[in-house]
């Protein structure tokens, strides 16, 4: 079977499209002059990489499915058919993480992230929750071979965290935890509550992709009010003994970020400079929205009702999102970072709409 006989991924991936990206992409690197901007030269090179890695996963799946086929016609034997099972089952898998790179095709979907976790009312319930949500996410990103980095961390002053933001560093980033954004809620037996009642506790999840070089995002030093205070934390700690926290004001717009993750003013600094970027650029966007008329009331309270996923622990032990009807009795596994299939489930949902209406329009 050569290459065109067959197209595992059916209509989904353009190979010739994307080869003619991966030629640009080398005669990029062969123009004169062009290793001269190592800014630019780092974003190419991070591109070609990528493209040059979607297409060696579509290259196995074309191979497995040419061995598969050749199996099968050759299969006489118990041994044999074991074989192309084992085969099949492979290929299955393979299939499934390479549409996942096809369904990665938005704008800043190759992006890094920057991931807030916000406890909503509720005091320390909700302050807990959102630690518990913080701990998921890093274990996450440890399972999936990403960097995470703290840029800022608030304890809260009894259990739990006031806010936390995060840098999630590796390939795709953004196009997988953008699943993440909204509010999620947890049911369960409050270790709070003397009287052992059951609670509803809410948290919100923000995800942004990192626009550090983006023209859009970029910042005026004189547009900027530092100030820098004493973190908070438990007593004793150096980080608590000098100014090292930051608080940055971008005065034109009015958004206000911080950072005491680390001892260190200058990379505090830094890491505030990182959520802020992040966060004017969704403020352009929005305003741009705003602008065009298309916005919509996206800022949701963080409150019942507007939650994209339910965490339940009593009376019995599920996770649903409500999104796209995904679900799950595993709940320690989700809790332990086994977020992958309400990520994939949320990036499948717009194909798996659009095939929906396509038969319903064949019906008609």
């Amino acid at each position: 079977m050569g290459e065109n006989d067959c197209n595992p991924s059916g209509d989904i991936f353009d190979v010739a499209g994307r080869q003619a990206v991966v030629a640009k992409l080398e005669a990029r690197l062969a123009a004169p002059g062009f290793w001269d901007r190592p800014a630019d030269a780092r974003d190419v090179l991070k591109q070609l990489r990528r493209e040059k890695a979607i297409l060696g996963r579509y290259g196995l799946v074309q191979r497995e499915w040419e061995d598969l086929g050749v199996l099968v016609e050759l299969s006489s034997e118990a041994d044999d058919a074991r074989e192309a099972e084992q085969l099949a089952t492979k290929f299955v898998s393979d299939l499934e993480q390479f549409e996942l790179t096809t369904l990665l095709d938005g704008e800043y979907d190759a992006h890094n992230a920057i991931l807030a976790i916000h406890p909503g009312a509720g005091g320390t319930e909700s302050q807990d929750w959102a630690e518990m949500l913080y701990r998921m996410y890093l274990r996450w990103c440890e399972q999936n071979d990403m960097k995470a980095t703290i840029l800022d961390y608030q304890p809260a002053d009894e259990a739990g965290l006031k806010d936390a933001v995060i840098e999630v560093a590796g390939d795709y980033a953004y196009g997988y935890l953008k699943a993440e954004s909204g509010v999620h809620r947890l049911v369960r037996i409050s270790p709070f509550d003397a009287q052992k009642r059951r609670h509803t506790s809410f948290a919100s999840v923000h995800v942004l992709p990192q626009v550090e070089e983006v023209a859009e995002a970029e910042i005026d030093d004189e547009d900027l009010r530092v100030d820098t205070f004493r973190a908070s934390g438990a007593g004793g700690q150096h980080v608590n003994k000098t100014d090292s926290a930051i608080r940055i004001t971008h005065i034109p717009t009015g958004l206000v970020v911080q950072s005491q993750a680390e001892r260190s003013q200058h990379r505090n600094r830094d890491f505030a400079m990182k959520i802020l970027t992040a966060r004017l650029w969704a403020w352009n966007r929005e305003q741009e929205a705003k602008k065009l008329g298309h916005l919509h009331d996206a800022k949701r309270d963080i409150a019942f009702g507007s939650q994209i996923r339910s965490y339940v622990f009593h009376p019995y032990t599920m996770v649903k999102d409500h999104r796209t009807s995904h679900e799950t009795g595993n709940l320690v596994a989700v809790m332990d970072g086994d977020l992958n299939p309400f990520i994939q489930a949320f990036l499948r949902m717009p194909r798996k709409a659009a095939a929906v209406a396509e038969a319903r329009g064949d019906e008609a």
